[in-house]
């Protein structure tokens, strides 16, 4: 099993975006991934928009156990549909890893960022809007929606969810939420992994409206770690299998 994992290829895919810090994101981490496992061949793919694309990547590991590690945070569309047809289309050898997801290293990292924003983790006039990407896929949208409960352990802030995209609560709503619940001080926190376009636009809403916003989860060491466990994972049920 060791030796499988240093022969083996993480091919880190994210879907791909129009703006550079998107990708650059994805490159630091998966940098972060090769320092905490030397020897590992860990490369950064695109679904769309940025090179190198998955489906080149995954012709050139075709005679190897890659394994495809998405760097998304909802098991949506793209873990669901683009990904998995891409995999189909090599006639490779490539597996699928889980998405990163709800993890608690995740959201510990969400935390530690509203921390470096100035919040304590003490005061109870602290709301938190929770902001993702919304999804056409429900139970994605429900699992999302699990964090905003998950940040807000071991302090006295309240926190909902709000979705930048599609299904509601917008953050319109879910500022009308918290101010219900009593919260005077609100922040906005991010679920994504990197500064784009859609954050952009939250942080626009976030100034027209006098709220704080800390910073998307980033190229964190736990974030690679994370993205390392999916990996290993991965390996074990083609070992088992």
């Amino acid at each position: 099993m060791r030796a499988a994992r240093v022969l083996s290829t993480l091919l880190l895919t994210a879907h791909g975006s129009a703006d550079p810090r998107s990708a650059a994101t994805a490159r630091a981490i998966a940098d972060c991934v090769a320092r905490l496992r030397p020897g590992l061949d860990a490369r950064v793919a695109f679904c769309e928009q940025n090179s190198p694309n998955l489906r080149d990547e995954l012709a050139a590991v075709a005679d190897r156990d890659a394994v495809v590690v998405p760097l998304l945070l909802a098991d949506a569309y793209h873990a669901r549909v683009d990904i998995p047809a891409m995999i189909a289309e090599s006639a490779g050898r490539a597996r699928q890893a889980g998405v990163l997801g709800e993890d608690d290293r995740l959201i510990h990292v969400l935390r530690q960022r509203l921390e470096q924003a100035g919040v304590s983790r003490l005061d109870p006039q602290v709301g938190v809007l929770v902001t993702a990407v919304g999804s056409s896929h429900a139970a994605a949208n429900a699992r999302t929606a699990t964090v905003a409960r998950e940040v807000t352990l071991t302090t006295r802030w309240a926190a909902t969810t709000a979705f930048a995209t599609g299904p509601q609560p917008s953050l319109a709503d879910a500022v009308a939420q918290l101010k219900d619940r009593g919260a005077t001080r609100l922040v906005i926190a991010p679920w994504f992994l990197a500064h784009g376009r859609l954050t952009d636009r939250v942080a626009a809403f976030a100034r027209a409206h006098d709220i704080g916003m800390s910073a998307p989860l980033g190229a964190h060491r736990q974030v690679a770690e994370t993205v390392l466990d999916r990996f290993d994972a991965a390996l074990d049920v083609r070992a088992a299998a």
